[in-house]
């Protein structure tokens, strides 16, 4: 429910265990199957003279560097610069405010300004919008945690909520009691976003006090 790229995520790493699976796969035939060890021991020196030999072969005019350096260096610096944008990647699309008006907007129907009003703006911050969640699911036992998080989804502003429920509790009561808190956020504050609610049990439910009949 954000930028975060999911798919070139799973592509990589696919790729990247792959490769780890390939040399672990190497390394374990090498030090079991005698054969492959002693192929091993008569291809590797052939194969680092043979490299050895291309890179002596392509020097630049004048120096003692080969051009394949400088082509594995510029090669490496592109992939530093990927992998910078990777990360940047991750998590792309959080937003910081819920909901917030024009700087000059008033609160009458054409956004004119009443008697005693002055132009200004009014954020909602998703954080106001997390401590609101967690208050009114505080008197419930079977809720240990909560989180709230604005997120970019499709051009407008969604909500993803996030509870840790405790073992044996009921998660069509919890969602219904979410559904019913943020239906009174949107008339409070005056907004309405998509909402995704994702209760789940980890860790923290196994190791807790129960506090209910499972």
């Amino acid at each position: 429910m954000n930028g975060t790229p999911r798919a070139l995520n799973r592509v990589l790493i696919f790729l990247f265990g792959l490769a780890v699976l390939m040399a672990g796969a190497l390394l374990v035939l090498l030090a079991t199957i005698p054969f492959i060890a002693v192929w091993w021991h008569g291809w590797a020196p052939s194969a680092a003279e043979a490299v050895g030999t291309v890179f002596e072969g392509s020097r630049v005019a004048g120096t003692r560097v080969s051009w394949l350096w400088l082509l594995l260096t510029l090669a490496a610096i592109v992939i530093e610069l990927l992998m910078v944008w990777w990360v940047a990647q991750q998590g792309k699309g959080r937003r910081d405010l819920v909901a917030s008006t024009g700087p000059d907007g008033g609160a009458g129907p054409g956004g004119e300004f009443t008697l005693g009003e002055a132009p200004g703006r009014v954020s909602i911050a998703a954080a106001a919008v997390e401590q609101a969640v967690r208050t009114a699911l505080a008197p419930r036992k079977d809720v240990l945690g909560s989180s709230v998080v604005a997120l970019d989804f499709e051009g407008r502003t969604s909500l993803r909520v996030r509870l840790v429920a405790r073992q044996g509790a009921d998660p069509g009561a919890i969602a219904a009691d979410v559904e019913r808190i943020v239906s009174g956020l949107e008339l409070v504050m005056g907004f309405s976003a998509p909402v995704l609610v994702h209760i789940t049990s980890g860790a923290r439910a196994r190791f807790s006090r129960a506090e209910r009949v499972r």
